[in-house]
């Protein structure tokens, strides 16, 4: 019988901070967590926290060095799950105890403790045409971002601070029309496990829909509306929003 690894009572879902110049709400989030001004034993991070975060590239790193140290303490205190995304990966080389989950084992199958459901988590953009798929391979190439990190550098990160204003112009928030046909058509390529939910990102949506006996939950982006999720067990399971305002921070 296979094991997988257990989703608690009282687990926080956190998708989408897209923390940049011109937000921080992630940062303070985490000090809220840090201080057990929120309290969980577990963190799942789903993807897109950081506008731009790659681990082989130094601007980011360095750019958000307290963040990085913050959750390394966090992860050492509680379980981090960190699930990465389309603005944040490569990551493995930054952290000691946050558990990063690359693209390559997304969907990652969890068990919801109270009831022995079947979970599939991931950030959202596993499945995409050729196109998406060949770049999302290409751009995690290890000698690829040496060589723009390099160039990088040599230019005073202009690379980075180009693609941070480019993204920065990007309306995060915006609605997608039909996206509950648009998963229904996704949901296919996911493998015929005996699954309960699937868990995604990505999207900003904050939408949940049920597909016979599966549910599907596409979290919020924290960036829109500085909302998490807190998982609750009674008669069944619930996925309760929540919001970091009103937390002195």
């Amino acid at each position: 019988m296979l094991m997988y690894p257990k989703i608690l009572p009282n687990a926080i879902f956190i998708a989408d901070a897209h923390e940049s110049d011109r937000r921080d709400d992630f940062y303070h989030f985490l000090l809220a967590i840090h201080s057990k001004q929120i309290k969980t034993s577990q963190l799942f991070l789903m993807g897109d926290m950081f506008d731009l975060l790659v681990g082989k590239v130094t601007y980011g790193v360095k750019k958000y060095k307290k963040y990085l140290e913050l959750l390394e303490k966090i992860a050492q205190d509680i379980e981090v799950y960190y699930f990465e995304g389309n603005h944040d990966f490569s990551l493995s080389n930054l952290f000691l105890h946050v558990k990063i989950i690359p693209i390559q084992k997304q969907p990652m199958l969890f068990e919801l403790e109270a009831t022995k459901s079947l979970c599939a988590l991931s950030h959202g953009d596993k499945y995409g045409d050729f196109i998406h798929n060949f770049y999302t391979f290409l751009i995690r190439n290890k000698g690829l971002l040496k060589i723009l990190n390099f160039l990088d550098e040599r230019i005073g990160f202009g690379i980075s601070k180009k693609i941070e204003k480019d993204l920065l112009q990007k309306d995060i928030c915006r609605k997608i029309e039909g996206f509950k046909s648009k998963i229904a058509t996704k949901l296919k390529l996911y493998s015929s496990q005996n699954l309960s939910y699937i868990l995604e990102g990505h999207y900003h949506q904050n939408k949940e829909y049920k597909f016979g006996n599966l549910n599907y939950i596409n979290f919020s982006s924290f960036a829109c509306n500085q909302s998490y999720f807190i998982v609750e067990f009674f008669n069944g399971v619930k996925f309760t929003q929540k919001k970091l305002r009103g937390f002195d921070v």
